[in-house]
């Protein structure tokens, strides 16, 4: 599977729009510093590779 790249960017402008938000450029900024950052820690997971017939979630049975 191709790694994916995001423009966290135009995610952040989106979710203002979405969620009806009017954030300054600091916190634009800020955001898009932790997006960046929580992409950074997640990318050696989602790079894991997974074999093709590998259930994707289980039932929590109690």
């Amino acid at each position: 599977m191709k790694p994916t790249t995001s423009d966290w960017s135009a995610y952040i402008t989106q979710m203002e729009q979405v969620l009806a938000l009017e954030l300054d450029d600091t916190r634009r900024a800020e955001l898009l510093t932790q997006f960046s950052r929580i992409a950074g820690m997640a990318a050696p997971l989602m790079a894991f590779p997974l074999d093709d017939r590998l259930e994707v979630a289980g039932v929590y049975q109690a």
